[in-house]
């Protein structure tokens, strides 16, 4: 039986209200019971208080010899039902009444009898006859039969009270526990509805209270877990579609090995050029002292471009800043054109510039030299023998402009919005010749982008122009 209540909601919630409503009943019946008794005994005591007084201040103004009528008047109040007088050494003194002693003897005898019978009221006052200084004590005992009758009420209603208050504490209890208990245990079918994922229900809310809304609320919920299942679903076959998307990316991994070859290939090789002359002894490379300190200024740039390149891989998973630093991008440029003066002789290429004498720019150094030298490098890359290179900057605004154009040669217009992909090649055919590993420009667009700027193309009238502004 136990077990069976705490198992059960409606049984608790049944039990715990009718234990309370009973419990405030039988306190209520109580406090009524002790508290009524006594307030009307309170009140007859204040009313005997009240009379005894208007006697006493009559009394004041009597001789003794005289007062017999008033003590008379004064008994015959209902009220009223035994009176003693004592003078000042506390021997009871005959009343001065005018009652007959056999009529008084029959008083007192009823007097005494009702007072063992029914609660007795009793006060004392002090005194004195007119025609006397000496104090008198004046005892008035009434009774309180009312009083006795209210808590005999009290016991006799008590059985036939218990058992209304029984009912209706059973009755109040049920219809209480089922309206609290119903939609709660409603709620709680659909919950073991929901943890087996069978959501196809709704809950018919038309409360408007608490459980009504918590009703909507899971009415909400199961709509919101039918479409995350959904979405689930289709996150799955996207998931698959990765996954074969993933196999995919394994050449393109190949290839960023390939890029990362590319970009350490220039540096590797005009260090190996320089040294092979110096073994040789050929022209200005007999000076071997110049030349050992320009290998190592190359392998100084070969070793921190390395740590750039592996920098730049994970731009997109780390998000890490890069230590920005105003420099002049205009040396820059120029040290570069130094470092390729070889391939741009040996091309027959005619290099321009249009730049101020000095543009200090706020970024990181190395990741825009990097975008310099790539943008530059392939236009000379890409230029055929002959062909005219332009390297234009300007000032506006407080922004730096900067364009590289190159002639000769052109891009395929379907090709421009792909030309930043990682690994993109226009030509493979080209890009063998070339050296090129489709990687520069997607890292100069990733630096650009870390700068918060854009590396733009366009086809011209004469060739192609990159463009970006910082």
């Amino acid at each position: 039986m136990i077990k069976k209540i705490k198992s059960s909601l409606f049984a608790k919630v049944f039990f715990i209200t009718a234990a309370m409503l009973l419990g405030i009943s039988l306190l209520v019946y109580g406090l009524l019971a002790w508290l009524m008794p006594q307030t009307y005994s309170n009140r007859l005591n204040a009313m005997l208080d009240e009379q005894t007084r208007g006697f006493l201040s009559e009394l004041e103004r009597t001789p003794f010899s005289d007062s017999g009528g008033l003590f008379d008047q004064f008994l015959q109040n209902t009220e009223i039902y035994f009176v003693e007088l004592y003078d000042e050494n506390g021997r009871q003194v005959p009343l001065p009444t005018e009652v007959t002693e056999e009529e008084w003897t029959v008083t007192a005898v009823a007097a005494e009898e009702s007072s063992e019978s029914s609660p007795v009221l009793s006060n004392s006052y002090y005194f004195s006859f007119s025609d006397s200084s000496a104090a008198y004590m004046l005892m008035v005992y009434g009774t309180a039969e009312q009083v006795a009758e209210i808590r005999q009420a009290f016991l006799h209603i008590l059985p036939l009270l218990f058992l209304a208050i029984l009912a209706v504490s059973f009755a109040a209890s049920w219809l209480y526990s089922r309206l609290i208990t119903k939609p709660v245990l409603e709620i709680s079918r659909i919950s073991e509805e929901m943890s087996g994922l069978h959501l196809e229900w709704e809950i018919d809310t038309v409360r408007t209270d608490e459980l009504g809304t918590l009703e909507k609320s899971l009415n909400s919920l199961s709509h919101n877990l039918s479409g995350a299942l959904s979405e689930l679903q289709n996150a799955n076959k996207k998931l698959e579609e990765d996954i074969e998307q993933g196999k995919k990316l394994e050449q393109a991994r190949t290839d960023f090995f390939s890029a990362v070859s590319h970009e350490l290939k220039t540096p590797i090789t005009v260090i190996k050029g320089q040294l092979e002359g110096m073994l040789l002894g050929i022209g200005a490379y007999k000076n071997h002292e110049k030349y050992l300190v320009r290998s190592l200024e190359i392998a100084n740039t070969l070793e921190t471009m390395v740590q750039e390149i592996l920098t730049i891989s994970r731009l997109d998973t780390l998000g890490e800043g890069f230590k920005m630093e105003p420099f002049d991008c205009v040396q820059a440029i120029r040290n570069y054109l130094n470092e390729t003066e070889d391939l741009i002789a040996k091309k027959d290429l005619q290099v321009s510039m249009d730049l101020p004498a000095a543009v200090w720019i706020n970024g990181n150094k190395m990741l825009m030299e990097k975008v310099f030298s790539n943008l530059i490098g392939n236009a000379v890359k890409y230029s055929p023998t002959g062909a005219s290179v332009r390297i234009c900057g300007q000032i506006e605004d407080g922004r730096f402009h900067f364009s590289v154009e190159n002639t000769g040669t052109r891009i395929p217009d379907e090709s421009i919005p792909k030309l930043f992909d990682a690994f993109y090649r226009v030509e493979q055919s080209r890009s063998r010749k070339t050296g090129g590993s489709g990687l520069g420009l997607y890292v100069t667009q990733r630096i650009l982008g870390r700068h918060g700027s854009e590396c733009k193309v366009s086809n011209t009238e004469l060739g192609v122009r990159f463009s970006f502004t910082i």
